[in-house]
This record gives C-alpha cells, structure tokens and sequence, in this order.
C-alpha cells in the first residue's frame, strides 16, 4: 500500500453536497468495488450488521426529499436569528442532485444472542456499521465519486419511505455520484459555519486532559493559550482609523463607534474585519460559599432554578438573544444543586469543577488546582463556539451571592476599599450592604491577596464563574476573536485575564456599565470605556448583548460607507 496515497484520500474526502452531475452515471462495476470495500469493514464480533440499499427510483427519493425539505425548515426554525440566515444559504443535502442514493441499515441482532463484544456494548452493532459507512465514503473519493451524508429528517419516517422492516436501523443516508469538482475544504468550513478543531485540541495522553502531540511533552492548556496571545494588530488599527477619516461624514463624528471599529480590526488583524457574528453568550453557572453568611436575600436554589430558566428559554438573556440573533451557551461550572427542566439533558454543558466553592471568610473558596480547571473550562468553551463558526463572545453568569465574590476581586486587582467596590447586587437594604462589605473586607483580610498570583486570587474569592470567565477571555483573545464584556462579574473575570495576560483586554469591548460600584473601577482599571450605561446590574449577558448591535453596525460603516473620493463628495480638509 501506498502511505501517501491513503492519506491523500482521507485529507481530500468530502461531505458533497454541491457540483453532483446528476446525468453522469455510476458505473457498476465501481459501484461493485465501492460497496465491497464498505463491506470490509470490522464489526463486533464478526457480525457485519449492515445492508445496502441502493436508491435510483425518482419517486422514492422525491418522497425522501420532501420529508427533509420540512425538517430543514423545522431545523431553521430553532436556529438563533444570525444563524438562520446563514443556514438559508447553505446546500445541505443533493438527494435529486446525486446520480444515486445508498441508505446503510443495521439490523442490531444479527450475529445472534451471543455475538462477541456486544453484551455490555449493545451499540457496538452501529458503530460496526458507521465503519462500513466509512469505508464506502474513502473508497467512492478514490474511484473520484462524491458522497453527501443527509443527516435531516425523522429515521423511523425515512425508515418507513425506503420500506425497511421494523428490526432494521437506517444509520446513514448518502448521496453517491460523480461531481464536478472536490472543494478543497469542507463545505462548511468554506461557508464559514464551522471550522476543523486542530489535531492538538484533542489528543490526550494516559487521561483526559492530559494534552499533547505524540513524541512531545504534554501540552499545558493554560500555558499554550496565553503564550497565543498576541497584541491587536497595530496596522490594522491605523488602517481602520485612516478610512473612517476619509468616509463620507465629519472626522470623530461617530464618536466611540469609530473606536470600536478601530478595535475590532486590530482584533482581526485586517480592515475592514469580519462583521461580530454570529455571536453566542455564555452564561457559566456556579454556586458561592460565602452564601452562607448572608450576603444574600435569595436562597441559593436559585442558580439551579435559574439555569433551568435559561435552559427553557424563559429568562432575560434569553429574551434579549432571540431579538439580536445571539446564540445562548449555558455552561454549569459549579452548580451546587440538580438541574432539572426542559433542555436539561441537552441545552446544558455540563461542566462542574465541584458543587460550588467553600466560604471565602473560612478559607480558600477553591484550590488552585479546581481554581485552573474552571478556567480551562472557559478555554475550552471560547474555542469550541469560535470553532463553531461564532465571530463574537459574550459573557454571561449566574451565581447567587457571585456580586460579594467579584468585590473581593476587584479589590485584589485594583487596591480598592471594600466600601467602594462592594454593591447591593441582587438589591439588598443598607443593613445588607453593610454586612456584606464586612464580610468582604474579612475575606480579604484573611488571605492578603497577591495580584501577581492569579491563580491564588482566584482560589481565594472564588467563583468558579469567574474563573470560567477568564479562561473565555483568555480564549476568545488567542483566537483573535473579540470578547464583549457584561457587569460586574465580567469585569472581576477581565481583571484576572489581565493579571494572566496583559495583552488579552485589548480584546475586550466592555458592553455597558453595571449599577455595581465595582464594575466601574473594574474598567478604569482595564482601561476600558463601556459603550452603554443603563443602570442595569441583572448580569446573565444581558447589558452586553444590547451593546452587540453597536459593534455590529461598526464594521457595517466600514464596509458600506463611502469615501470623499468615492462619492465625489469635497472633504472639508481639501476645501480650506
């Protein structure tokens, strides 16, 4: 066997969708070869759990069609509104377009009683028989046909339109046919839908999260990441400050959108940069310690009542993303009770470093191996939604009694007194307030917080939510991807991103000012100017996705507005 040949035909298969010649036929003999080689692959236990049936009848795959058409739409329906439009542009499938289909059944019984390896497997038989589908896909780009996988549509409706018997499973519905041409990267990746993870996101060595490429030492998530940030781009900064002048209004005149534009193109490195979208926020989830001495008026069930909420769709952030087309990431970093409700067992990520942390003004409320993890979880989550074709993150947070954790941290990283930084968050009395400065400024006393140790802040205050928040910013400013800031907590997290790497809030657009006292040293501090003052303190994202139309609507200008020169408008510069 040729290595480089096998492996030119595994970095050039294609899920093909678009270019089928639907007049070319298949010749039968290839067909014979294609389906042979599907019929090579393993099974469990020798059982070879597949069949082909293989589809020419215009009037049964025009029942197929039609049946996907309407899940299509279905699917399009429940899409976040920037990703509906891009979905409508996107050829998902080519069952007319193809020159034949192949549906690939498993009959999960077959091989008997007693088949090896599938007793306590019992879904080893459609493994088994997504290898056969492999093998069909490599061997159809080798003799230079195309294959389309169509994952739309009820399998026990197509089931029914093809005539299986009950027994059988459909595992795949494929599209075969010559095409024109082999794009020379994934559809989808070319649309800008998604993008491939790279190989040494997901290698890990002896236990997961043990990252590294073979015959290299272990990679430190952490480490990599920071060591991948670099400062915004400083040419296309000029560059995008240099055709807002020259557009057709008066220098300055857009006041801080034109800042905002300069800043997202030193982000992207280029000008103009891509348009902020589709955009998703994140909300991590985690419960407080500190909780227990009463800085607090809402039970702490409420986080976990609360993230059921988001999880239905019900709450604020919820409402606002539907209006601004942003998806909504829920992410449980330290949830102390069960989740329940609708989406529960698929809307959530579930990503609990521990059952929230322990009191701060007993102890550390982490340790600083649990204080790293939640920030590799934000690391992860930034890589994965940018990797899903997001141009934007937003943060989000929902903790009862975080506001009490984020003052502790925003005195750490600022010098500032408790009485100054501490607010009344979910919007306690003054005899609260007071209290809950107290306990702030006995928390801070109690372990004489280092800024220049991050991580031992961290482990300190708490939350897990901030940490998480962190590691998003820290992720979002490695992938050149700008992160767009909410309240109080964001701002505690964006503090700690700054205490790891410096260079990461210049991928920060801070989306509004909190009602928080502390949120508005927090910015001083980062040198950032918020874009909305609302007087909102809800956190969730909220403030921030409001602010989402505004960075939006400044890379618009910068590809929509006309120049002086352009418009055959005299610029008052050349005039005087």
């Amino acid at each position: 066997m040729d290595p480089d040949a096998f492996y030119e035909v595994v970095h050039s298969r294609r899920d093909v969708r678009s270019g089928f010649l639907p007049d070319a036929p298949v010749d039968d003999a290839v067909l014979r070869r294609v389906l042979a080689a599907a019929h090579a692959a393993p099974s469990v236990g020798f059982s070879q759990p597949w069949d082909f049936l293989v589809i020419r009848d215009r009037g049964v795959r025009e029942r197929v069609h039609a049946h996907v058409t309407a899940a299509r739409a279905a699917y399009a329906g429940s899409l976040p509104g920037a990703r509906a439009v891009a979905f409508r542009d996107l050829k998902i499938e080519a069952i007319l377009d193809a020159s034949l289909n192949i549906a690939v059944t498993c009959d999960p019984a077959r091989g008997g009683r007693h088949t090896l390896g599938r007793q306590t497997q019992p879904r080893m038989a459609p493994y088994s028989t997504v290898l056969a589908v492999q093998n069909l896909w490599l061997a159809a780009r080798a003799e230079g046909l195309g294959v389309g996988w169509v994952s739309f549509g009820d399998e026990r409706e197509v089931a029914a339109l093809l005539g299986l018997p009950p027994r059988l499973e459909l595992v795949a519905y494929l599209c075969v046919g010559p095409v024109a041409a082999f794009a020379a990267e994934p559809e989808l990746a070319t649309a800008g839908w998604a993008h491939r993870r790279p190989l040494g996101w997901a290698v890990h060595h002896d236990r997961y999260g043990q990252r590294g490429m073979p015959g290299e030492e272990p990679m430190d998530l952490f480490a990599e990441t920071v060591a991948a940030i670099a400062a915004p781009d400083a040419q296309a900064r000029t560059a995008a400050a240099e055709r807002l002048d020259r557009m057709t209004k008066p220098r300055g005149s857009l006041g801080q959108v034109e800042d905002v534009a300069v800043t997202l193109s030193g982000i992207a490195g280029t000008w103009p940069p891509p348009i902020p979208e589709p955009a998703a926020v994140a909300v991590f989830a985690a419960d407080h310690g500190v909780h227990a001495q009463g800085v607090s008026p809402w039970p702490q069930e409420v986080t976990a009542q609360m993230v059921g909420n988001f999880l239905a769709g019900g709450a604020v952030v919820n409402a606002f993303a539907r209006r601004l087309g942003a998806e909504v990431c829920i992410v449980d970093v330290g949830v102390a009770g069960s989740i329940e409700g609708p989406g529960a067992a698929t809307g959530l990520l579930p990503r609990r470093i521990a059952p929230g942390t322990a009191d701060m003004t007993a102890g550390p409320a982490l340790t600083r191996a649990q204080a790293q993890a939640a920030v590799e979880v934000g690391i992860e989550t930034a890589r994965d939604l940018v990797a899903a074709g997001n141009r934007c993150l937003v943060t989000g947070d929902m903790g009862i009694a975080n506001t009490t954790a984020a003052a502790a941290l925003i005195c750490a990283f600022t010098g500032t007194t408790p009485a100054a930084a501490t607010g009344r968050g979910t919007g306690i009395d003054d005899a609260m307030l007071a209290h809950k400065t107290a306990v702030v400024a006995a928390a801070l006393e109690r372990h004489e917080p280092d800024p220049r140790d991050p991580i031992g802040v961290l482990a300190a205050f708490g939350g897990l939510e901030h940490a998480a928040l962190a590691g998003f910013v820290l992720g979002g400013a490695a992938l050149r991807v700008p992160v767009l800031l909410d309240g109080v907590n964001a701002g505690a997290a964006a503090l700690v991103a700054g205490a790891f790497a410096p260079t990461a809030v210049g991928y920060c657009v801070a989306g509004h000012r909190s009602a928080e006292p502390g949120h508005a040293l927090a910015l001083a501090h980062l040198g950032l100017e918020p874009l909305l003052d609302l007087g909102m303190r809800l956190g969730e994202g909220t403030g921030a996705l409001l602010a989402l139309p505004v960075l939006q609507a400044a890379v618009q200008a910068l590809l929509d507005v006309a120049t002086f020169d352009a418009a055959g408008v005299a610029d008052k510069d050349e005039t005087t």
